[in-house]
């Protein structure tokens, strides 16, 4: 009459915690190789609102934090479904991703005419200049004029350590290069070592702060308009700006307003 049943022998383990198995992913997410900044960026963003054990339901409530039919809520769905992976947790998220896409998020607008970048140029202060001239010259994103060299001037090499990595890019228009003295390197002071996201980030509020009449975006923007009124094969301006010929083709088709159109007809019917 001494014998007695151990107490939650039937009981299964407990859960791991979100914290743990996240930490988990995220030394196997390095270790394969993945950048820290885009575990920043695509990853941790999210799923450090994970606050109790990873499931099924508490990963579809996770995405449900994000607003539907937006980039935020293609992200929580791209990172969950890694996460899920990792874990061997069948959950499907495709029914949450809604109808965002980031080609049908670009609307047609008026960008800048090269007249009206000329003379925002001189609103910044004259430690930002070279960055905007180098930004409306070949077309780069944000960040990438503080990841380019100017070895081969007037063209220039956008680093490996870019977006979408390593490229050559020639300036559009040519004498853009000189007007904006972009031989001579001028860099705001920024640490070089923050990520890609850090840097661009200092750029728009550089902008923001000259009262810039539109974003530091819309120069890459009129830089691919520009290309295609001068005349470069489409394959040639997507290479230089670091995509596909088929993101060239829908993102930046949308952005040929009449104005494009006629500067185009001019060129290539001159008057007689």
């Amino acid at each position: 009459k001494e014998f007695k049943w151990p107490e939650n022998s039937t009981s299964e383990p407990p859960p791991e915690s979100a914290s743990s198995a996240i930490e988990r992913f995220r030394e196997e997410y390095l270790a394969r190789g993945g950048k820290p900044s885009t575990w920043d960026s695509e990853y941790w963003r999210c799923l450090k609102k994970l606050n109790q054990p990873p499931t099924p339901e508490s990963l579809i409530a996770l995405v449900k934090l994000s607003p539907p039919n937006t980039r935020t809520r293609l992200r929580f769905c791209n990172a969950v479904a890694c996460f899920a992976r990792f874990l061997e947790i069948q959950v499907d998220v495709s029914p949450y991703r809604g109808n965002y896409s980031s080609f049908s998020s670009i609307s047609a607008r008026e960008l800048p005419t090269d007249e009206q970048i000329l003379a925002a140029y001189k609103l910044l202060p004259e430690k930002w200049r070279w960055v905007y001239g180098a930004m409306a010259t070949y077309g780069l994103r944000n960040h990438e004029a503080f990841r380019i060299d100017l070895s081969l001037f007037p063209t220039v090499q956008v680093g490996e350590n870019s977006k979408t990595g390593a490229r050559e890019v020639w300036p559009c228009p040519a004498e853009w290069a000189s007007r904006f003295n972009l031989q001579r390197q001028i860099l705001p002071n920024c640490n070089l070592e923050l990520p890609n996201a850090s840097l661009g980030h200092r750029v728009t509020v550089a902008f923001r702060r000259a009262k810039i009449p539109f974003s530091p975006y819309n120069l890459r923007h009129a830089f691919a308009v520009r290309t295609m009124t001068l005349g470069y094969p489409d394959s040639l301006a997507a290479q230089m700006m670091g995509h596909s010929l088929q993101v060239h083709s829908q993102i930046y088709h949308k952005w040929i307003g009449r104005r494009t159109k006629q500067q185009v007809f001019e060129r290539l019917n001159p008057p007689r």
